[in-house]
């Protein structure tokens, strides 16, 4: 940018106040007005960056001309070409701002070329002074080169927030910031973030230039300034070493809808806040690259919490596929279907302290020697399971049972095991007091049923042993209390 533009800075915005805005659609880009004239209308002024000097063949830094043209009421509109920046782009307290790109490439600066230290494109308010009614869409930015990866996005709005359509090329790898931070500071504000794309991931930050983080960057971040309501839709993350969506840590809503997460350090997923949804997801862990832990979903925290038709795929697992944490009040996983490969870890675990938590229509494939389903002592409540299915070739090397059951009062309703692959393998272990089992269907290698706390109820239920030297149920010595009704043990009882 020139010095011209920017002494003349006042003079333009009182020039573009006075209602004459629409001359700066007039020129050489005029042709591409009709791709933005749905976003057109929303705004006072409508301005063509390119028309006040931004340079589109990523050569020259466009930030001043950003900075210069940034206000309220205001959309940006970046026409066909690249856009190189090489500091932050910062702009808070602002009300009703937009950005556009049609066939828009932002080129951050390596790694090493970065004029501010900060790492950032664009801070677009903070949780002390944030902005209100911001809309970006339709950019992709390059991380293509050696070195590079920045946070492109880092966002505070009250209310009001809209971002789609962000295409990350390139594994981000300069050590430093994550491409997205978004949060919704206003308990009552709402905000959707839809097809925000990082396929190609990050390296860990020991394999980088930049020392800033402990293993890496985040994909996309929603941090403890959240308090409204946020909706990420249809977006996709590769393998990012410090999580892959990280939101949790605030109080507010957090949703996810559809999209494709795979191969992060920590989770892929991992959510927290007041209500959690995630529905239609595609969770996949496939590859390791960092040698960090990864587990398919993770939910830290929240007053109930909801994994609704969505699948967790981790044919080379390194993590739990579903792990719903102690400071979980109430979950319900529904509709939805884990597989877990060799190697296994767990691929269903309610913690110790976990609140309320049921399983309904959910199957789990195990390929490998652990619980399908692992079920925690503690006083956090209930919990049942209800059409549930686990499949697999395990066996029972470590972790014999299917299901192991550590708490009292859980219940198992139309719950079928069909895991006679290795020789060991158990099916459910009732380590709890007044355990409820209806209408179960259990084939397994080597014991169905092992009930080792009073008050255990079980009717209705098959078990098969296809060892015939075990019992089809064993019910351990010191146990007084338990009642059987209409049941079928081929293999008889263990009493």
């Amino acid at each position: 940018m020139t010095s011209e533009l920017s002494s003349t800075r006042l003079d333009r915005r009182s020039f573009l106040k006075s209602g004459s805005a629409g001359l700066a659609g007039v020129g050489v880009f005029s042709g591409v007005a009709s791709a933005y004239h749905e976003l057109d209308d929303e705004y006072g002024t409508s301005l063509y960056v390119t028309d006040y000097g931004a340079d589109r063949t990523g050569e020259e830094s466009v930030v001043d001309v950003i900075e210069d043209l940034a206000d309220d009421d205001t959309l940006l509109k970046f026409p066909s070409g690249r856009y190189y920046m090489d500091r932050k782009v910062r702009f808070t307290d602002f009300d009703h701002f937009g950005m556009a790109g049609l066939d828009a490439t932002l080129v951050p600066a390596h790694f090493h070329s970065f004029a501010d230290d900060s790492n950032k494109l664009f801070r677009l308010g903070t949780p002390e002074v944030p902005g209100n009614d911001l809309h970006i869409q339709n950019f992709t930015v390059d991380f293509t080169a050696a070195d590079t990866g920045v946070r492109v996005f880092d966002v505070a709005v009250d209310d009001g927030l809209t971002v789609k359509n962000i295409d990350i090329r390139g594994r981000h790898d300069s050590g430093t910031w994550g491409p997205a931070l978004f949060r919704i500071t206003d308990g009552g504000g709402e905000g959707v973030v839809q097809g925000f794309r990082a396929p190609d991931g990050a390296a860990a930050t020991w394999q980088t230039p930049g020392d800033h983080l402990w293993r890496g960057p985040t994909g996309i971040l929603c941090s403890w300034a959240h308090e409204g309501t946020i909706t990420f839709r249809d977006c996709v993350l590769g393998g990012f070493p410090d999580n892959g969506l990280y939101a949790s840590g605030g109080s507010g809503r957090v949703n996810v809808e559809g999209g494709r997460y795979a191969n992060s350090g920590t989770a892929s997923l991992r959510l927290g806040g007041r209500r959690v949804s995630v529905t239609g997801a595609t969770v996949v862990v496939d590859d390791q690259p960092w040698d960090i832990p990864q587990e398919g979903i993770r939910l830290d925290h929240g007053e109930w919490v909801v994994v609704d038709d969505t699948t967790v795929s981790m044919p080379n697992p390194t993590g739990e596929g579903i792990n719903v944490g102690s400071e979980v009040d109430g979950a319900f996983v529904k509709h939805s279907d884990v597989t877990v490969g060799e190697d296994a870890s767990i691929g269903v675990h309610v913690n110790p302290g976990t609140g309320p938590t049921y399983l309904e229509d959910v199957g789990v494939e195990m390929r490998d020697s652990n619980n399908a389903i692992q079920i925690g002592a503690g006083g956090g409540g209930e919990v049942g399971l209800s059409n549930v299915r686990i499949t697999g070739d395990a066996g029972g090397e470590t972790m014999r049972h299917a299901i192991r059951c550590l708490r009292n009062g859980c219940e198992f309703r139309n719950v079928t095991i069909d895991q006679t692959g290795g020789n060991k393998r158990r099916g459910i272990l009732l380590a709890g007091r007044d355990a409820y089992v209806d209408d179960c269907d259990i084939a397994v290698a080597e014991r169905g049923l092992s009930v080792k706390d009073e008050g255990a109820w079980i009717e209705d239920t098959r078990s098969v042993s296809y060892d015939e030297d075990r019992a089809s149920i064993k019910i351990f010595d010191d146990v007084a209390d338990y009642r059987l009704k209409h049941n079928d043990f081929p293999n008889g009882i263990d009493d």
